[in-house]
């Protein structure tokens, strides 16, 4: 099995400087409109760039700056007790914290000391399209190389950052981004950032062994998965299989049990590894050795220091690849604030489901002792913690799972956006369909039928408001993520839900939202397990003028 390339995306060897690259591949996604009255219209490439330039224009400018450097570089990572060879930002993980206000243009310049290809994804901010870091519209950064990505970040939120190249993404290499608001209406006395991450590489098998054992055709146990029917539900509720549990993504509330584990080896990809009732059947691919929260395993767990009575504002990032997490802080609720950046209608929960590279804002008031802050691997049996530390006491068993666990348990369709974050109706008869489909026996992961090799891309006009309906016509989640850009969900009674750069999408559901077109370029968008990305499962949105 050959190698998967490390651009993420099919082998492209031409050799442009970096500004021609990045306007023949936006001139790529261009397809102009009737000409003006100009004897000598622009061309595509040169039309797309002013728009681009445009729009970063209209973004708020503080004129600060805040500079950064990053080196992604083979490093050795002492994970509590193991130490992991791994590729990190200089020797520790998560990489160093990134901090602006609204309105701050990032400086941040990569040095590539990496053997091959890299660069650094803005997940989540809506950016000018040339600084994305991704390919097509940002080329990478080649081995022995730098390059110094410039854009202004033009709202609050919790955002991170990490490679687009390959298989990357399932190590060390990626870092917590804050974007903060001067007038920030959360009133809270201290800010807890926790970033959750399954982890084999330099401990287990490596990322690209995993990934040839699941692209075999021979793989053991992938005869055990039923093949999936074309056609998903033509609703965005969805009722998990059980008598005794109902799991929801639009209703009110859902409770639900700890997961059934299947059995398999640490590290192993099993076709199957577990089962969840939250995550509508198949919990992922991979069985990790372990499951970390702030790069620390649950024997040698971080500690967060507070007082009692404060109020903390805990920004939960999931850096992982193939795990989505169940987090829940031992004798306490939590109120979520916010998802992917945005403002909801605060909403109190004991727990929540958090899948790949989702984020969460919630708050909680300190009780008075020490806490665990547990993340269970959803489906996986294994856990991640860390430790909340307001006065005496001694931690519990590394492996305790708090009741919090399996009470109310928040999900994507219990949030709303507040109304500075709504995003208003689409426009009728405007839609824009993302089939996910595939199956583990092939691992052929498509979007609307063809891998990525072959896509078809999406378009768009700038002002649109399409609606983007996800289908799933597979039997696992798939975390969809959109480059650029946010959405906002549309409940099944027709009302407007979170706004979502990423999200969850079940087996057999159907989920729509709305997508205002306001940020020209050409973006991809993507399922969030790297591993099915790797394998296909991404297409373009590309904007017309």
């Amino acid at each position: 099995m050959p190698a998967v390339p490390t651009s993420g995306s099919p082998s492209n060897t031409m050799r442009l400087n970096r500004r021609g690259f990045i306007l023949a591949g936006i001139a790529g996604g261009v397809a102009l409109a009737s000409c003006s009255q100009s004897k000598s219209p622009p061309s595509g490439a040169a039309a797309m760039a002013a728009a681009i330039a445009a729009a970063e224009a209209a973004r708020p400018h503080s004129g600060r700056t805040v500079t950064a450097n990053l080196t992604p570089q083979q490093a050795t990572i002492d994970l509590g007790g193991p130490l992991a060879t791994t590729l990190a930002y200089g020797h520790s993980i998560p990489g160093p914290l990134i901090r602006a206000t609204i309105g701050d243009e990032l400086v941040v310049t990569v040095t590539n000391r990496l053997d091959h290809p890299t660069s650094v994804h803005w997940h989540g901010i809506a950016l000018r399209n040339d600084m994305d870091g991704a390919m097509p519209a940002t080329p990478n950064i080649e081995a022995g190389q730098a390059f110094t990505y410039r854009f202004s970040v033009p709202e609050p939120g919790t955002y991170w950052a990490h490679p687009h190249t390959g298989l990357d993404a399932d190590t060390g290499l990626y870092l917590p981004v804050i974007v903060d608001d001067p007038n920030e209406p959360v009133r809270y006395d201290a800010e807890w950032i926790v970033i959750l991450d399954d982890w084999t590489d330099g401990v287990g098998k490596s990322p690209q062994q995993l990934y040839d054992e699941l692209t075999n055709p021979n793989k053991p146990g992938t005869e055990t998965l039923p093949p999936p029917t074309t056609t998903p539900e033509a609703t965005t509720t969805r009722t998990a299989p059980t008598t005794t549990t109902t799991t929801t993504t639009t209703g009110a509330t859902t409770t639900a049990p700890e997961t059934t584990p299947t059995t398999g080896m640490p590290g192993m990809p099993e076709g199957e590894v577990g089962r969840s009732d939250l995550l509508g059947g198949d919990a992922g691919d991979i069985a990790y050795p372990y499951y970390l929260i702030n790069g620390r395993i649950p024997v040698a767990a971080s500690s967060f220091s507070a007082k009692p009575r404060q109020r903390i504002r805990i920004r939960i990032i999931n850096a992982a690849s193939d795990t989505a997490f169940r987090i829940a802080l031992a004798g306490h609720s939590m109120t979520v604030t916010h998802t992917d950046g945005y403002p909801v209608i605060p909403t109190r929960v004991d727990a929540l489901l958090v899948g790949m590279a989702e984020r969460y804002d919630v708050i909680v008031t300190a009780a008075d002792g020490v806490f665990p802050l547990v993340a269970v691997a959803e489906g996986k049996n294994a856990l991640a913690r860390a430790l909340l530390s307001t006065g005496a006491g001694r931690p519990p068993d590394p492996q305790f799972r708090p009741a919090e666990l399996t009470k109310l348990v928040g999900t994507v369709g219990m949030f709303t956006a507040a109304t500075t974050a709504n995003l208003g109706r689409p426009e009728p008869n405007l839609d824009l369909p993302v089939v996910l489909g595939g199956t583990m026996a092939k691992y052929d992961w498509t979007i609307n039928g063809e891998p990525y090799s072959k896509t078809t891309p999406l378009h768009v006009r700038p002002g649109q408001r399409p609606t983007l309906t996800f289908a799933n016509a597979t039997m696992m989640f798939h975390p969809i993520h959109l480059h650029g850009h946010t959405f906002q969900l549309i409940k099944s009674d027709g009302t407007l839900g979170a706004r979502k750069d990423t999200v969850i999408v079940l087996p057999k559901q159907k989920l729509s939202a709305v997508l205002v077109a306001n940020n020209p370029g050409t973006w991809v968008m993507h399922c969030h397990n790297t591993y099915h990305l790797a394998a296909g499962m991404m297409t373009r949105l590309d904007y017309t003028l």
